[in-house]
This record gives structure tokens, sequence and C-alpha cells, in this order.
């Protein structure tokens, strides 16, 4: 892998003329978002490990962390104390996942899943919430959405039927998505969120002790593959679903800073493309998958397309490989364990390039 770059660098106009200017310093990060996508954020774990282990620790500014579904695991690991350790053991847990199949089914059921999933958080996190809600400087956000209308509540037919109308009116137009999907913004402490919510039917609320293990298995929860998380203390009834349905990869207006000046900070996003995808139902519209202005400030930190192309199976991790595996788990495992290692080369590359960062290796976003 060593022979091939792994490393791609995009940023919006902004983020380009400060890092031209100024070159990039910790401090002058403000926020890191972190996408849904399942297994493709175990690549970027060595990446979260040297950002949030090393390097924004030598600075002392406040920074937001958004996070969706894997995003709002991984960022909400990165608040514990022992953030490097935290983050390998997080890796390591989602790796070795394991749900067992009925038999004459292709899959295991959304329950069990649920189940086994809502334990492993617990596990996780257990006794460390505290850590993550009062961490002196890193301040989570974790998105979710709520069900409206007949996706109120999970239903065998009006679920199914719900989403089709969703995906319908998504197409036609993304507010219309708003119609039967509300963006939930649970924020840990009060103050700004780092993003404007003018751009689709959003509600906020408190990230607590008293919610936090829900908030962040519905954030999680795929429609049909997990079970809704119903009923969320702190926020009306309800269904809530995975983050990534409304924002798969937070393409969120930044531009809007009222706590600190618009504009004033720099977007630092791990992420595991260079496409920002407004939502899930955005993945087959690529005509979304384009920049705006929302993304000004952002610097996305990437894997060249053909350094994926070298990775087992040439491609990242991602859900098709629970059904390549099957209950094979120590097959799957392995897979996933080789990307890992190689990502290492990610967070090298990374680590280089900001010593002496060069203007001439962003691309536009």
């Amino acid at each position: 892998m060593s022979a091939t770059p792994a490393l791609r660098l995009y940023a919006g106009p902004r983020a380009r003329a400060h890092i031209a200017q100024h070159g990039l310093s910790p401090q002058d990060i403000g926020v890191v978002p972190g996408a849904a996508g399942g297994p493709k954020g175990l690549v970027l774990g060595p990446l979260d490990q040297f950002i949030f282990g090393q390097w924004l620790p030598r600075s002392d500014q406040p920074v937001d962390l958004v996070g969706a579904s894997i995003g709002a695991w991984r960022l909400a690991t990165a608040c514990l104390s022992d953030t490097v350790s935290a983050l390998e053991r997080l890796s390591h847990d989602y790796i070795h996942q394991s749900y067992e199949t009925p038999a004459g089914r292709r899959g295991p059921t959304a329950d069990h899943v649920s189940e086994r999933f809502g334990q492993g958080l617990r596990g996780f996190y257990g006794g460390r919430v505290q850590e993550v809600l009062t961490h002196p400087r890193y301040r989570l956000h974790v998105l979710a959405v709520r069900g409206r209308h007949v996706l109120r509540r999970e239903h065998p037919v009006a679920t199914p039927l719900g989403y089709l109308g969703a995906f319908l009116a998504n197409a036609v137009h993304r507010r219309a998505l708003g119609g039967w999907l509300e963006r939930v913004v649970f924020s840990a402490g009060e103050g700004a969120l780092p993003f404007a919510i003018d751009d689709f039917r959003t509600r906020r609320a408190t990230l607590t002790d008293a919610n936090f293990f829900p908030v962040v298995q519905a954030s999680c929860s795929i429609p049909f593959a997990l079970r809704a998380v119903q009923d969320i203390p702190g926020v009306p009834p309800g269904a809530y679903w995975d983050g990534g349905l409304t924002d798969y990869h937070l393409h969120l207006d930044y531009r809007a800073d009222p706590a600190r000046g618009s504009g004033a900070r720099i977007v630092l996003y791990p992420h595991f493309q260079k496409a920002v995808i407004p939502g899930w139902l955005d993945k087959g519209l690529r005509w979304r998958h384009g920049a705006t202005p929302f993304l000004e400030n952002m610097l996305v930190v990437a894997p060249d397309p053909a350094w994926v192309a070298r990775l087992p199976n040439a491609k990242l991790p991602d859900r098709t490989d629970f059904t390549r595996y099957g209950n094979d788990v120590a097959a799957r495992a392995q897979v996933w364990n080789q990307a890992v290692a190689a990502s290492q080369q990610l967070a090298e590359e990374f680590a280089r390039w900001l010593e002496r960062p060069d203007p001439g290796r962003i691309e536009a976003l």
C-alpha cells in the first residue's frame, strides 16, 4: 500500500485561501463533522486518533463535533479522556460485532440487531457519559430524525409506505422531505449551533444523561435494519431513526457562526470520499453531490480512490460485507482489520502535510 499515495485534500474557497495565506494550525479548527456511512468510517480511525490524540490537543479553543450514525459514535468517543485507546477500542468493537442470522434469512432480524447494538453501546459508554457531555473543549451534537405523520410510529405496512413517500418527495425537492422526516439535533450543553438550520425542518434538544443511549442508538438506527427508537426523553414522542437519512454527510450551512463571527473557523472533515452528500436518499441523485457555499470553510481529508482500489475487495469496508461474509465473522474481521491497518498511511501523510501545509495539494471541493 505504501507505494500508492493515500491522501487527498479538498477545500472550499475560504478554507483554501486561509491555508494559502496562513497554513493550518490546530487553533484554526472550529468544527469537526462525522459522516454516517457504517463500516466505511473504520478507515478514518487512525486519522481520528492522530487528530484528537495528538494534533488538536496542541490548541485550546472550543471545537464543535457534529455527527450522525457511526460519525456520532466516533465523535462521542473522541470526547473520552483516554482518547486514543478509546478510539482503538471503538474500531475493535465495531470490527468484531456479530449478529445471528436465523435459518432461511439473508440477515439477522431488526429486533436482534437493535438489542445487540444497544447492549454494545451501554458496555462501551457505561459510567462514562458525563465525560462526553462535559468535555472541557469539545461540544458534541448528535443528529437523528423523527418520523412525521405515517412515520411517527413504526409499523410493518405504514413504515415502508412512508419511506416510499419520503423517497419520492425528496426526489422532487430536498425540503419536501421535511414533510416526512424532521432533523433533530441533540447538543451537549447550551449555546449556538455551529451551523444554520433554516435549510430543513429542524428541532433542537439537549443531550443528557437520561437520553444519551437512546439518542446515539437512534442516530445509528437504519430503517428496516434496526428498529426505530421510540419516545426519547426530552423530545416529543415518536419514532427516531438514523440521522443520516436527512444528513448523510453533514452537508450543513457552516458559514453561520453567530457565537464567534461568521466564517471565522475552519471545518476539518475527515471523510471517506470527496463528495459531501446531503441526505441518504440523495445517494442516487448525483446532481446533489457537488459542493455548495455551505462548505466554503471546509477542508476534507479523504482517501485517494486509487488507494482505495488496493484495499481488500478493492473498496472500503461497507454494509454489504455483512451479507458477503454472513456468519463468517472471522473472515469479515480479517478484511476490515487489513483496511484499518492500511489506513494508518492516511494519518501519517496528513501529519506530514501539516508540518508544511502545501496549498498546491488542495483540490477544489
